[in-house]
């Protein structure tokens, strides 16, 4: 299945490379329309966000070396920016696509990471972005893309990542909208009033003598694994750690007390006091996101736990006064869209209505809605034995092109041959003696069953890096896509007074919106679902139906 084209720009659009000349200085070079140097500016740094702002919106796109260094400043300064390139996320994904020649390797260029700025509007003294040739790079990289055979995939991925990094930018400039005060009745209500510094909260402390006595140990520290682990031993439980799922399956007075003292630890070290103190500030919870951070393509973080607020705290997520939260998710993304990479038909049909996994079951393929998931998960994770292998036949039979693609990326991870995604973002090269060729292996070497068993465990991570590297490129072109109708929904204002977003995980999206367009975002949001699907699958019929839910507090949606 061949992606759509890649998103296209009425009219021409003007690249401009930005560079940093120490401290003070830019450097803004225009291009002509064949990649020659047409004009040169300089201009002092407290200049550059008039520069920029005088160009938006405009037909120009930025090209820097990292969005991370250049637009947390401009977005403090007022300027948002409708386009750009992200010279260092183009680079990885470049250098790693099996559909492209990579540029040439380039210590400086392949070392060069993200930064996190305390003043956004400041640049660092000693940034080594500032020994980088940001217009020779650009050069590079549109060479290898010029040369591709799939360079309208590799073209959208690239637009989608640049995007994205935008995304990311401006959803810690807004922030999440955070309720403190509900934070902290959240926690008294949980934990008890907040200890002082290094003590346990009451609600820790009152579970400690069920926790203690069954076990006979008086002076038990539950925070300590190993202490823990050598009492409950002791006690004659034959349990070879600490972790929950282990302690469920023990029938002891200890334990339930145990496991309520592990999820409210939990709480408390993840999104407890300290982390409120860190993290929220002039009520906005302002994490840093990371596109690109997973190999697969999916988003990490770096600090605040942005991808995994738990439901507990999520009450705390409140909209301004006169503002509201659209929420919506796709609903089994990575099943939609393994049928429309594989141009499967007849999974596209049962992704037409919006609970797949029963339409699979309606269809006759299976005979249950937990045998459709099972399976289906077996088939993109591996877990092709047990209750998921037993369905791995009828969901064969049913949907041939769909489990065929996972199978074959299972066997080419297996052979230790990279695979890739729908738009080209490769796997990475597997690596140690497993992955040598060696008919047989060498004396002393790894055995020939130790080797196998590697080889699968391979084969499980590159079946699912194609549908979940896919799944990844699928949110980006809704993010890009979203983010421009939400900013034309919004009139004149900047950036925090239009519709904009505030938080994404995979398959799931927030918008801050004025109460009065609502409706109007939430329809925006699944007109950029339908036109994301469009562009990764043209006009093959695969539908990724959203759940969408206007609320005043994040935990209310459905």
């Amino acid at each position: 299945m061949t992606a759509g084209p890649p998103p296209t720009d009425a009219g021409a659009v003007h690249r401009v490379v930005l560079a940093r000349r120490g401290p003070d200085a830019v450097t803004a070079t225009a291009l002509a329309g064949d990649g020659a140097v047409a004009e040169v500016t300089q201009l002092p740094a407290d200049r550059l966000a008039a520069f920029v702002g005088d160009r938006e919106p405009g037909r120009t796109r930025w090209v820097w070396d990292d969005t991370t260094r250049w637009y947390p400043g401009l977005l403090a300064a007022g300027v948002r920016v409708e386009r750009c390139t992200d010279l260092r996320l183009s680079r990885a994904v470049l250098r790693r696509s099996p559909l492209v020649e990579p540029p040439a390797p380039d210590d400086a260029w392949d070392a060069l990471q993200p930064v996190t700025a305390d003043d956004p509007a400041l640049f660092a003294l000693d940034d080594p972005a500032d020994r980088l040739d940001p217009v020779a790079e650009h050069a590079r990289q549109q060479a290898a893309l010029a040369g591709s055979p799939q360079r309208g995939r590799l073209g959208l991925l690239l637009a989608a990542e640049s995007s994205g990094a935008l995304v990311a930018a401006e959803m810690t400039h807004a922030g999440l909208p955070w309720r403190a005060d509900v934070h902290d009745e959240l926690l008294t209500a949980l934990l008890g009033p907040r200890p002082p510094r290094g003590q346990r909260p009451a609600g820790l402390e009152r579970l400690l003598p069920a926790i203690r006595g069954p076990l006979g140990a008086p002076q038990l520290n539950p925070d300590s694994p190993t202490e823990l682990l050598r009492a409950l031993q002791t006690a004659g439980l034959p349990v070879p750690d600490t972790r929950s799922w282990t302690l469920e399956q023990v029938d002891h007075p200890a334990v339930p007390p145990l496991l309520e003292y592990k999820k409210l630890s939990r709480l408390l070290a993840a999104n407890g006091w300290a982390w409120l103190d860190t993290w929220v500030q002039d009520g906005r919870f302002r994490p840093t996101y990371l596109p690109g951070g997973v190999v697969t393509g999916r988003w990490a973080s770096s600090g605040g736990g942005a991808l995994s607020v738990p439901a507990q705290v999520r009450p705390a997520a409140v909209a301004d006064d006169g503002w509201r939260f659209v929420v919506a998710d796709v609903a089994q993304l990575e099943p939609r869209v393994l049928a429309g990479m594989s141009g499967d038909a007849a999974m596209a049909e049962a992704a037409r209505a919006s609970d797949l996994y029963q339409a699979m079951v309606d269809s006759g393929a299976v005979a249950s809605r937990a045998d459709a998931k099972v399976g289906m998960l077996g088939a993109m994770y591996g877990g092709t034995r047990g209750e998921s292998g037993r369905m791995m036949p009828r969901l064969t039979r049913r949907y041939p092109r769909a489990i065929g693609l996972v199978e074959e990326a299972a066997r080419a991870g297996e052979r230790g041959e990279v695979v890739h995604t729908l738009l080209g973002r490769g796997s990475p090269p597997p690596t140690g003696a497993w992955a040598e060729r060696a008919v047989e292996p060498a004396e002393g070497a790894m055995s020939r069953e130790d080797r196998d068993r590697h080889r699968r465990s391979w084969g499980r991570f590159t079946r699912n890096f194609v549908v979940q590297g896919t799944g990844a490129e699928w949110a980006l072109c809704w993010l890009a896509d979203l983010r421009n109708r939400l900013w034309r929904l919004g009139g004149t204002g900047p950036l925090t007074d239009r519709p904009h977003l505030v938080f994404f995980l995979h398959d799931e999206v927030v918008v801050h919106t004025p109460a009065g367009l609502a409706e109007e975002v939430g329809e925006a949001v699944r007109q950029a679902a339908a036109e994301a699907g469009r562009l990764l699958f043209g006009g093959f019929p695969v539908d990724f139906p959203l759940d969408v839910s206007v609320v005043r507090s994040w935990a209310d949606a459905d």
